[in-house]
């Protein structure tokens, strides 16, 4: 590339470097991209992080971990549904990018079009990654290592975060397969301290797939073997914060709703952040009947099924539903059915 009259070296190498990457760019504004799929999509806005006062210890370690305190890349909390993996992957996101940290994110959802599956999984998070620094076995290695590879070459201190929410929701178990081989690529680099911070349930092709990533470079964290007073006091904080807003907003007194019925919540709970927070999403979409609202929970009435159970009931008949693989012969299907109706003393 010839110098213009009067560039300078500076300028010159500037124009070079951005002829350099303007290819790159054209691609990626031209790559199918899920606007569904980052922590702070439009649609999650209303999404909550963890409240200041809970998950403390468990927060400390992930952060110390994607501070580079660790030398294990992946980052795989795991946890049964309902046990709140994606407000801490939320929270987690939220810090790391207001921190100034390169930060690109996927969460996966069943039944919503996009981001129940993985076909635009690398290509959205190239996309993100693109606004850092101007077949799935392609698109891993042409879309998303080259960004971090350039990075690679610049910032020997450059800390780059994924986030990955909720993969047991992605709807093709040889996806999952395959988007857990491909992150363990993220070992080639060297310059560039990368980190996956992976959510799911146990499932078996996730665990499979982590479990044959070295052990040196995966770290793992099974969130419902937490104490089950910490996870308690944890949701105690979160209903007597949310509640206490709601008290607020409707004039029900400074003390509604009171220790002894947060008590009988918690108990309600039984250790589901899901059950809380939908249990206070009913209370505050009832407004000037909140209180009688908080009473319908509290009495366990018939109505009640319409509101936090009913949606709990929702999330566990879908994890069941997708326990058994349509692959499964019907004699197989049945001797699931049987393990489950077991596990579950039902």
């Amino acid at each position: 590339m010839p110098l213009l009259y009067g560039e300078g070296e500076a300028k010159a190498f500037r124009r070079l470097q951005e002829a350099i990457d303007k290819p790159l760019k054209d691609l990626l504004c031209d790559l199918p991209y899920t606007a569904e799929a980052p922590f702070n999509s439009y649609n999650r806005q209303h999404e909550s992080t963890c409240h200041p006062y809970t998950r403390v210890d468990l927060l400390r370690e992930i952060y110390d971990w994607c501070d580079g305190h660790d030398k294990r890349y992946i980052f795989w909390l795991n946890g049964l549904a309902g046990t709140g993996k994606s407000t801490i992957a939320r929270t987690i996101a939220r810090r790391c990018s207001e921190q100034g940290h390169p930060v690109a994110s996927f969460f996966f959802s069943r039944g919503v079009q996009d981001v129940s599956h993985a076909g635009r999984f690398f290509t959205s998070l190239a996309v993100q990654l693109s606004n850092h620094e101007p077949s799935l076995h392609d698109q891993w290695p042409q879309l998303v290592l080259p960004p971090f590879s350039k990075l690679d070459s610049y910032d020997s201190q450059l800390r780059c975060i994924l986030i990955i929410d909720a993969l047991d929701e992605c709807d093709n178990e040889d996806h999952v397969r395959t988007i857990l081989q491909l992150l363990a690529e993220a070992r080639s680099l060297r310059r560039v301290q990368l980190r996956v911070f992976l959510t799911s349930r146990p499932e078996i092709p996730i665990r499979h797939g982590i479990y044959t990533i070295p052990q040196a470079e995966h770290q793992d964290f099974v969130l419902h073997n937490i104490q089950p007073s910490i996870v308690d006091n944890d949701i105690s904080l979160v209903l007597e914060y949310t509640l206490g807003i709601i008290g607020q907003q409707w004039n029900l007194g400074a003390d509604w709703p009171g220790e002894e019925l947060l008590r009988q919540l918690v108990l309600y709970a039984s250790g589901l952040f899901i059950w809380a927070s939908t249990t206070c999403r009913f209370i505050r979409e009832g407004k000037r009947f909140a209180r009688k609202r908080l009473d319908i929970i509290l009495k366990g009435s018939s109505s009640a099924i319409t509101a936090p159970q009913k949606h709990l009931d929702e999330i566990y008949l879908t994890v069941l539903k997708h326990s058994i693989s349509s692959d499964y012969s019907d004699d197989e299907k049945e001797e699931a059915c049987d393990m489950g109706r077991s596990r579950l003393d039902i």
